[in-house]
C-alpha cells in the first residue's frame, strides 16, 4: 500500500510537470533530499522515481516559454565554475572509472539546481522550493525526534538509506540547518496553531539533531543559536531562556549521549577523531602534490600510507572542507569556499534591500534565515562531510532567485498568491497553486 501511494503521487506530479515543469523540481527536490520510497518496503525502494522526474522536468524545460537564463547572480557563476572545475579533477583524477558513479550522483543534483535556477523566478515558486525542501527534512526530523522521545534518547537516530545524509552525523546537520527555514515559513502562516506546529516541528528536528549523538551538529545548533541571539532584538530575555532551556535538553539525554559529547575535548585519545586528523593530513597532502586533487575518493590506504602520520587510519575526510581540498585541490577549495561567501554577500544585500519596503520583507526574512542555516552549515560541516549535498545548494538557489526578484521590482508585476481581492475557496487557491 505505501508502494502505491508513492508512485500514484509521483505519477500525478510528473504529469502535472510535462506542462509545469517547475512542478517538476519540487518533485525532483522532495525525492532527492527525503528519500521518501527508502522507507518503503516493495517496487518502489529501487523504483527510478528520482529519474522519473529528472526526465519530465526537463521535456518541460524544452517546451516551457517561462525558461530563463540559469545564471542569476555572481554567486550562480562561480557554482558553475566549480561544476566545470570538479569535473576536470575527476577526468584527470586517480581512477576515473571507479569514482564515475560519485561524479554522476552529484551532477544530477547540480544539473537539477541549474534547472530549478531557470524554472523559478516568482514568489510563488521561491516560496514552493522552501516548503519543499525544509518539509522534506522537516517530515524525517519530527519522525526522529518522536523516536528520540520514545526511547529517552537512547536510540540513535539516521538519516534515510542509500542518500547522502544516511549517516548519523549527516542527517543531523541536515536538520540542524533546516531549523532556520522552518522558521521562516512559520513567519508566513497566519494561524495561531500553525504557528505552533511549526515551533513542534523545529523542537522535534533539534531532538532528532541531538538524537543522532552526533558531535559535529551539537557544535553547529551552538553556532546557530549564537548567531539568532546576537540579532534578536530582546538579547536578555532571550539569553535567559537559551541559558534555562540548554540544561534540560542535556538532562533529558542518557549518559551515554553526555559521555559522547565530553569528548570533543579528548581528541587526543579519541579514535574517531585521529581518523579524521589522518584524513584531513591525507587530503592536504594530496592538494600539495596534485593540483586538481585526486577525484571523488580520497580513502586510500595508498594514499594515506604516503601522506599521514597515522598510516593505519583510513577514514573518510568527515569535513566539508578538506573533502573538497583532497577531492579537487585548492582551486576546488577555493570556489567553493567563494561560493558561500558571495551567497552569504547576497543574502545580506537582500536583508538590507528587502527591509525597506512591506513588499520584499518576506524576502528579507527568508535571506536572515538562509544566513542562519548557512552558518550551520559552515561550523558542523567542518566536522562532516556534506560537500555535495542538495540542500546547500537549494539555499544558494533561493539566494539567487529572491535577490534577482528584488532587483527586477517583480512585485510590482506579480499578483499576490491568492491573485484576487476577494478571499477564495481553499479548493480554488491550491488549484491555481498546481495549475498557473
Amino acid at each position: 500500500m505505501r508502494d502505491i501511494f508513492l508512485i500514484s503521487i509521483v505519477l500525478i506530479m510528473a504529469i502535472l510537470a510535462l506542462k509545469r515543469p517547475w512542478i517538476g523540481i519540487m518533485l525532483w527536490t522532495w525525492l532527492s533530499i527525503m528519500n521518501p520510497h527508502r522507507y518503503t518496503f516493495g517496487i518502489a525502494y529501487s523504483a527510478p522515481l528520482a529519474a522519473i522526474a529528472v526526465a519530465v522536468t526537463m521535456i518541460g524545460l524544452m517546451y516551457t516559454k517561462e525558461r530563463e537564463s540559469p545564471v542569476k547572480g555572481t554567486e550562480v557563476k562561480i557554482f558553475i565554475l566549480f561544476i566545470v572545475w570538479i569535473t576536470l579533477s575527476w577526468l584527470f583524477g586517480f581512477d576515473l572509472e571507479n569514482d564515475y558513479e560519485q561524479w554522476k550522483k552529484v551532477m544530477k543534483v547540480d544539473l537539477m539546481i541549474l534547472v530549478a535556477l531557470a524554472l523559478l523566478h516568482t514568489k510563488k515558486h521561491i516560496l514552493a522550493l522552501a516548503w519543499v525542501a525544509a518539509g522534506s527534512l522537516a517530515l524525517l526530523g519530527a519522525k526522529g525526534g518522536l523516536y528520540t522521545l520514545s526511547t529517552g534518547g537512547g536510540g540513535r537516530v539516521w538519516g534515510p538509506p542509500g542518500s547522502f545524509i544516511e549517516d548519523n552525523n549527516e542527517f543531523a546537520l541536515a536538520l540542524v540547518m533546516t531549523i532556520p527555514l522552518l522558521r521562516f515559513l512559520q513567519t508566513l502562516v497566519s494561524s495561531r496553531w500553525a504557528k505552533y506546529g511549526m515551533t513542534g516541528l523545529m523542537l522535534l528536528c533539534a531532538l532528532a539533531a541531538l538524537g543522532s549523538q552526533s558531535r559535529g551538529a551539537l557544535v553547529a545548533i551552538s553556532a546557530m543559536t549564537v548567531l539568532l541571539w546576537w540579532r534578536g532584538k530582546n538579547k536578555l530575555t532571550a539569553g535567559i531562556v537559551l541559558l534555562a532551556a540548554a540544561p534540560l535538553l542535556i538532562l533529558f539525554m542518557p549518559d551515554t549521549w553526555t559521555e559522547r559529547m565530553n569528548s570533543i575535548s579528548e581528541y587526543e585519545t579519541d579514535y574517531s577523531a585521529l581518523g579524521r586528523f589522518s584524513a584531513w593530513w591525507t587530503a592536504w597532502g594530496i592538494a600539495l602534490h596534485n593540483p586538481m586533487g585526486a577525484g571523488f575518493n580520497i580513502v586510500r590506504p595508498e594514499l594515506v600510507a604516503i601522506y599521514s602520520p597515522y598510516p593505519d587510519l583510513v577514514y573518510a575526510a568527515h569535513s566539508i572542507y578538506f573533502l573538497v581540498l583532497g577531492n579537487h585541490g585548492f582551486i576546488g577549495l577555493g570556489l567553493f569556499l567563494t561560493l558561500w561567501i558571495v551567497t552569504w554577500n547576497s543574502a545580506a544585500w537582500i536583508r538590507r534591500e528587502g527591509a525597506k519596503r512591506a513588499e520584499t520583507k518576506w524576502c528579507a526574512d527568508l535571506a536572515a534565515m538562509c544566513q542562519v542555516s548557512l552558518v550551520g552549515y559552515a561550523v558542523g560541516g567542518a566536522f562532516l562531510s556534506l560537500s555535495y549535498f542538495d540542500l546547500p545548494y537549494n539555499i544558494m538557489a533561493m539566494v539567487a532567485l529572491t535577490r534577482k526578484w528584488i532587483s527586477d521590482k517583480a512585485w510590482e508585476n506579480e499578483p499576490n498568491l491568492s491573485g484576487e481581492t476577494q478571499p477564495e475557496s481553499k479548493k480554488r487557491f491550491w488549484s491555481r497553486i498546481i495549475f498557473q
